[in-house]
């Protein structure tokens, strides 16, 4: 044969073969937060999910059961795993395709997810190195941390990189050695806390990054619904809006909604230090979280899922010398905004306001303390155990008769820390001029007047960046800074 027809008879032929062979298929993948090590979600529907080739078929197989999946035209794949009850176990799960994948060391329990700014970021190294072991519990804990033995705790950080679509991390890993240093010291306090007391495998999943704001922490879209912000979403004209100077989504986009639809029981947040810092937020701030929270919960899809926040600590923004300048009340009004986030079902707040006196520290002492705390909310909140008190005294509202004012309380029986004179505690009469008050307790209400003041109007309590006030419950938790004539905000109904 010649030449020349042997190469066209080889095209021919080589045309044949491309069209009879089958097409080439991809690998079954999984997302980050999917792997070896992990915590799955105890008693309720745990999707598991990835990608593969359109149409493949995939199952998935674990803890006794066996659930399938046809990938859709854009190859991904999901499945809903049964209720799986609570096991220290370790079991492996095989997930098969094209390919088939083995993931181990797999336990079910509690999944948490602790995200906001440095305070949460803030590693358990920092939180220990260089700390006096003042007291035997200090003594105690150090040494936990420099040899923790804790096989059902299961840490998974999510690394301060902006590369959708997945998140970047190492996986999941065991809560020792040098995953346990860089990982988020409340959150791991939490995680020791809660594991303790329920007894089940408990996985937490780091998302924080220092300095940022809460806009970024949001995707754009979930501005839109709020009346507070519907002048910045029509000004964009479908566009994505600038909220106070910021596109919004950016770590929301790349280190949240990779992490969904994994399974959790709830959201820890501690953030709003930098929308001080860069917007003196105040009563916005409550919308900003607004924002956040219907977005997070949208993705989750679950209205109810828990997310509880920590109140921030006192600081000297005053003395800080940023663009815009801070006045005496801009972290009180942060806090206020805090507050009035609870107004949001299935919400709650720890206090800090008693935990550091170094009010030149932005990220204050006591990271164990509010690990603590949050573990006891929890515990009440969303665990139910009735022999926690949370939270502590909550202004409920204020009744005047003659010269005094009565604040009366939510949040058990009250007392003073320091057995002293309550503290903090300022009354104004109609012209707003707000004077130090006396301040007794009486029952579960706090008796307040002063003689420069007539015909009081209003109270304020622990209204000024660094207030140490000294009411607390008998179970020690101090007293939320209020005014009883600030703004009224009501959450807007978006769901």
């Amino acid at each position: 044969m010649p030449r020349r027809a042997s190469l066209a008879w080889l095209a021919v032929l080589g045309g044949w073969l491309a069209f009879a062979a089958p097409a080439l298929r991809a690998d079954v993948t999984l997302p980050k937060i999917i792997g070896d090590n992990m915590v799955l979600q105890r008693g309720g529907p745990v999707p598991i999910w990835g990608q593969a080739s359109p149409g493949e078929a995939v199952t998935v197989l674990f803890a006794g059961q066996q659930k399938r999946a046809v990938t859709d035209p854009t190859g991904h794949w999901q499945v809903m795993l049964d209720a799986l009850p609570a096991s220290a176990e370790p079991r492996d799960m095989t997930i098969t395709g094209n390919n088939s994948l083995q993931l181990k060391n797999i336990l079910v329990g509690e999944v948490w997810l602790c995200g906001g700014q440095s305070n949460m970021e803030y590693a358990v190294n920092r939180s220990t190195a260089g700390a006096p072991a003042a007291t035997s519990s200090d003594a105690l804990l150090a040494q936990e941390i420099e040899h923790p033995d804790y096989p059902d705790i299961r840490l998974f950080r999510v690394e301060k990189k902006v590369q959708p679509p997945d998140v970047v991390s190492s996986g999941w890993t065991a809560c020792s050695g040098d995953a346990l240093d860089i990982f988020s010291a409340i959150g791991f306090f939490f995680a020791r806390d809660i594991q303790r007391v329920l007894g089940v495998p408990v996985g937490v999943i780091q998302s924080a990054w220092g300095g940022s704001r809460i806009e970024p922490w949001t995707p754009a879209d979930a501005y839109a619904p709020l009346p507070a912000f519907h002048a910045e979403t029509e000004k964009a004209a479908g566009a994505p809006p600038k909220i106070d100077g910021v596109t919004p989504g950016n770590y929301f986009n790349a280190m949240v909604r990779p992490l969904a639809p994994f399974a959790l029981r709830g959201v820890l947040w501690y953030q709003g230090e930098s929308n001080i810092i860069a917007t003196n937020d105040g009563v916005r701030y409550a919308d900003k979280m607004q924002a956040l929270v219907d977005s997070w919960r949208k993705i989750w899809a679950k209205n109810d899922l828990p997310f509880y926040s920590v109140q921030l600590a006192p600081y000297l923004y005053t003395r800080r010398k940023d663009p815009q300048p801070h006045g005496p009340d801009e972290l009180p009004k942060l806090w206020e905004a805090q507050f009035l986030t609870l107004r949001l079902p299935h919400t709650a707040m720890v206090p800090t306001i008693d935990l550091d006196s170094n009010f030149g520290n932005i990220h204050p002492n006591g990271k164990r303390v509010v690990g603590q705390r949050l573990a006891d909310l929890v515990l009440a909140d969303t665990y139910g155990d009735k022999n926690i008190l949370y939270p502590g005294p909550v202004f409920a509202n204020l009744t005047i008769t003659g010269n005094t004012a009565i604040v009366h309380f939510d949040g058990g029986v009250l007392a003073s820390r320091d057995q002293k004179p309550l503290t903090e505690f300022e009354i104004a009469g109609a012209d707003g001029q707000f004077v130090t008050a006396t301040a007794v307790i009486k029952d579960d209400t706090v008796v307040v007047s002063s003689t420069q003041v007539a015909a009081p109007v209003a109270v304020r309590f622990a209204w000024r960046e660094t207030a140490q006030p000294n009411l607390i419950n008998k179970d020690g938790l101090p007293a939320y800074p209020f005014r009883t004539n600030g703004p009224d905000w009501h959450p807007a109904v978006t769901n």
